[in-house]
């Protein structure tokens, strides 16, 4: 071979590599504002009720339940169950009702009762109302919180549920009814939580501290929690109207 030829596949050869780096790197939608392609219920194979599509919007509507699905005995968490993700940038925007409930998960496996025993969240909440609406006491009692009517800083909007907090001086979260936007990143030397354009919260997973965490009680029946390097991403039902939209992906 020539140093010619020797030249021309060099060079074929690093710009295709430069192509697939290029690929991997662009954004992924997860949702066209059309139709739910992609989207089930966990542990499902078809969108749970109440789940639907309103002015390209995904939505939960809690009025959408009819009657004859109250006998539904499967997950109402929806996960994007077309293929599964390591290392990601996930951008997601979305709006509750006062007093709402939500979350994003990622890396969720199938088979167990439900995203939140194997699966990180970014919590999805309404801060201002949630506590005025729903009595935590009973459920922040089994923790020996100081004041188990409260929301925690670890149940508030941003924090990696349970486990890391976001920071009140950075973390700006538009009201209730009204738009906000989330950005997780992914990797395995560290883990972002956006809010609003700003990042509130990072942590190393799998590090001694996050290990501290895990261990700390709240994860001791759900052996499984954080374990998992890849999996899908999934949004939950927690009982009150939701919407997402903007929902896309980009491997890292």
């Amino acid at each position: 071979m020539n140093k010619i030829k020797l030249f021309l596949i060099s060079s074929l050869f690093i710009i295709g590599c430069k192509d697939n780096k290029k690929s991997s790197q662009e954004w992924v939608s997860l949702f066209d504002g059309t139709s739910t392609t992609g989207w089930r219920a966990f542990n499902g194979e078809a969108m749970p009720p109440g789940w639907g599509i309103e002015d390209e919007i995904l939505t939960f509507r809690t009025e959408k339940i009819l009657e004859q699905d109250y006998d539904y005995k499967g997950s109402r968490d929806i996960i994007y169950g077309v293929e599964e993700f390591d290392n990601f940038e996930l951008y997601v925007e979305w709006k509750i009702p006062p007093g709402g409930n939500s979350g994003i998960f990622y890396h969720v496996k199938e088979g167990y009762p439900g995203p939140s025993v194997v699966a990180p969240e970014y919590q999805l909440i309404d801060d201002e109302n949630y506590a005025k609406i729903h009595d935590l006491t009973s459920y922040n009692s089994q923790f020996g919180v100081a004041e188990p009517s409260d929301l925690q800083d670890w149940q508030k909007t941003a924090a990696d549920y349970a486990m890391h907090t976001p920071d009140p001086v950075k973390k700006t979260l538009n009201p209730a009814g009204e738009w906000n936007s989330t950005k997780i990143v992914f990797t395995t030397e560290k883990v972002e939580h956006w809010l609003n354009g700003k990042m509130v919260l990072s942590f190393v997973p799998w590090s001694e501290d996050w290990n501290m965490k895990r261990n700390s009680g709240k994860w001791d029946e759900s052996p499984d929690y954080g374990k998992f390097k890849t999996g899908f991403i999934g949004f939950q039902d927690h009982g009150s109207d939701l919407w997402f939209r903007n929902i896309k992906i980009k491997k890292l």
